[in-house]
């Protein structure tokens, strides 16, 4: 879920474009050129908001049967966060049966649509859209069931009672109405999508004399945290996750996606003591890092490519060479209107650096220390 957003303008590249699926027409050219394809975010994005609605609606009509909304209710209290796939699955009645068949058929077309495997596991998932809503659920109000709408910046989304009516509510306000929503489990697509990204960007394996025999140093976090930024009620926790780049000891660029579970809230400092950098894996004692978010709609094989057309172009000079930019200017513009997102970046991260680092962009900062990790 987005918390901090920015808009990127700049070409990406001839070799970018191709990656993508993109062409320009030339200014000679007299003749219309034919249809290209959507961009693959875009695509992705509408068919995972097209699941989102489709199952919305479809949860929505299964509450009439009772026992089945009970079940939810229940599944759903203290704002967990509900498989729907697993719950319906394992209800008894035709509701719940119906439903989900819907429910498998749907998150095996998010899955294609996010360029993940099959064994990412089920993403379609259910939760209460705002504590406040509890109590008029217990109570009995019938819900409303919602998708939650991929862009930050939206103004209003379609909820649906269990006669099938859509009411339009205001994004900026929390409805009295209880809702659910329907969205994508981040946590476990962000898994799965880091896997895409490390088989596709992160090198060859370490060789053995590369590292120490008795261990290895690491850059260890001890305290992170981002700016501070309103979110709509509807966006749940934040999803993170940081790329650090910089040479391998192949001399060739390589990328370790890491993932950040934790670093759900703006403006809370978090103090992980989480390894972000295995040093034994570069080449110089120096490395990048960009910290990322995650927002449902990603089509990590895209995202893999897109980075690694432009990064395994760049050649191992000697020194190392600051790879910020080259990550940034790879992922093509429309992705910085909204998914994923650029949070912050950390350049000339050292192997003996300490203390309090600021990001480059202001939108966060961590403290880091050098961390000896033994082997035995």
């Amino acid at each position: 879920m987005s918390t901090i957003r920015t808009l990127r303008v700049g070409a990406v590249g001839a070799v970018l474009a191709l990656v993508m699926g993109t062409a320009a027409q030339t200014a000679s050219a007299r003749t219309e050129a034919p249809p290209q394809p959507a961009p693959a975010h875009s695509a992705a994005r509408s068919a995972v908001q097209t699941v989102e609605e489709e199952t919305a609606r479809a949860v929505a009509a299964s509450l009439g049967d009772s026992a089945w909304r009970d079940g939810l209710r229940a599944a759903a209290r203290g704002g967990a966060e509900v498989d729907l796939g697993a719950l319906a699955s394992h209800a008894s009645g035709g509701a719940a049966h119906r439903l989900a068949a819907s429910v498998a058929d749907g998150n095996a077309r998010v899955l294609a649509a996010k360029g993940l495997d099959a064994a990412t596991g089920p993403l379609l998932r259910l939760r209460l859209g705002d504590p406040s809503m509890r109590a008029a659920l217990d109570a009995g109000t019938a819900p409303w069931v919602a998708a939650a709408p991929a862009s930050d910046r939206a103004t209003a989304l379609t909820a649906y009672d269990g006669r099938g009516r859509a009411h339009t509510l205001n994004a900026a306000e929390v409805p009295e109405q209880p809702v659910y929503l329907v969205d994508i489990d981040v946590t476990r697509a962000l898994a799965g999508g880091a896997e895409i990204l490390r088989r596709t960007l992160g090198g060859t394996a370490v060789r053995p004399q590369a590292a120490a025999a008795d261990g290895w140093w690491g850059t260890k976090i001890d305290q992170i945290e981002v700016s501070d930024d309103e979110e709509p009620w509807f966006k749940g926790a934040a999803e993170m996750y940081a790329l650090v780049t910089g040479f391998g000891t192949d001399g060739k660029v390589r990328v370790d996606p890491v993932d950040m579970p934790y670093l759900d809230y703006d403006g809370t400092v978090y103090r992980p003591n989480q390894i972000l950098v295995n040093w034994s894996n570069y080449k110089y004692n120096l490395a990048d890092v960009v910290l990322m978010e995650e927002d449902g709609s990603t089509n990590y094989q895209a995202l893999a490519k897109a980075i690694a057309a432009v990064l395994l172009t760049i050649a191992d000079q000697g020194a190392y060479i600051p790879l910020v930019n080259a990550v940034l200017d790879a992922i093509p513009t429309e992705w910085w209107t909204d998914d994923p997102d650029y949070v912050d970046s950390w350049y000339t991260l050292a192997r003996t650096s300490s203390g309090r680092l600021n990001g480059a962009r202001g939108n966060g900062w961590m403290s880091v220390s050098p961390y000896w990790v033994s082997a035995f």
